[in-house]
C-alpha cells in the first residue's frame, strides 16, 4: 500500500539518501522495489526526528519506535543519548538492521540500539510497559491496522509515557484514527511543518491525566 500516490515518488527510488540529523550525517539505504513503504524514508520520519532533536531531552530515556521502516527517527533518538528499541515487522528487519548497523556501529551511542520484531497487536507480552517514550512516523494509513496499533500503544504506555507521532494527514481515515486514539489518550498537535505538510502529535494516557 502506498500512503499517497499523488506525491512525487522519485526520492523513494534512490538507492540511498543522506540526512544531517543529531550532529551526524545519516546515510539511509532504501529498497522500494522489494519492500515498498517499509524501506524508504518518509517526510514524517525526518520532521519527527528534527522535532525530537530540537524539543525533547532524551538522554538516558527509554524509547521504542513503532513501524520504524528505515529506523531514521529511532536513530536520531539514540544519537541524543536515549536507550532505544527500534521495531518493525519481520519482513523489513534485515533492511532496518543494516541501516542501523551502518549508521550507528557499536560504541557510537551511550546505549546500544536494539532492533526487534514487533507486529502490532501480537505477542505484546514480550515487550515491557516501562518505556518513557513511544514514537512513530507515518504509521497511520492502513485502516485495518488501527485497532492493533491502538492496542499496542496502550500496552507500551504507562503514566510516565509520552507518545510522539509524526503524521501526514492524507485521508479521512487518518483523522478517524486520531479520534479513536483520543478515547484512550489525551492527544494534542505540538508542531506543524507547513512545507512538508507534516504534523507532530503528543499523547498521554487519559487514565493518567484525569481528562
Amino acid at each position: 500500500v502506498v500512503p499517497y500516490a499523488e506525491d512525487n515518488l522519485a526520492p523513494f527510488h534512490r538507492a540511498e539518501r543522506r540526512f544531517r540529523l543529531a550532529g551526524r550525517e545519516l546515510v539511509i539505504r532504501q529498497n522500494w522495489r522489494e519492500l515498498g513503504v517499509a524501506a524508504v524514508v518518509w517526510d514524517a520520519a525526518v520532521v519527527l526526528g528534527e522535532y525530537l532533536e530540537r524539543e525533547v531531552v532524551l538522554t538516558d530515556r527509554t524509547v521504542v519506535e513503532l513501524g520504524a521502516g528505515t529506523g531514521l527517527t529511532g536513530m536520531v533518538a539514540a544519537l541524543q543519548g536515549a536507550q532505544v528499541t527500534i521495531t518493525e515487522r519481520e519482513m523489513a528487519l534485515t533492511s532496518l538492521r543494516r541501516n542501523v548497523e551502518s549508521n550507528i556501529p557499536p560504541g557510537t551511542t551511550h546505549h546500544p540500539v536494539l532492533v526487534q520484531e514487533l507486529t502490532w497487536g501480537q505477542n505484546l507480552h514480550l515487550y515491557p510497559t516501562t518505556f518513557q517514550y513511544v514514537i512513530g512516523a507515518d504509521i497511520i494509513y492502513i485502516k485495518e491496522t488501527f485497532q492493533d496499533l491502538l492496542k499496542t500503544l496502550e500496552h507500551l504506555s504507562n503514566c510516565d509515557t509520552v507518545v510522539f507521532l509524526g503524521c501526514k494527514i492524507r485521508y479521512e481515515r487518518d483523522t478517524n484514527f486520531l479520534k479513536m486514539m483520543e478515547e484512550k489518550f489525551e492527544v494534542k498537535e505540538v508542531h506543524f511543518d507547513q512545507r512538508r505538510d507534516i504534523r507532530v502529535y503528543k499523547a498521554r494516557l487519559r487514565s493518567c491525566t484525569g481528562l
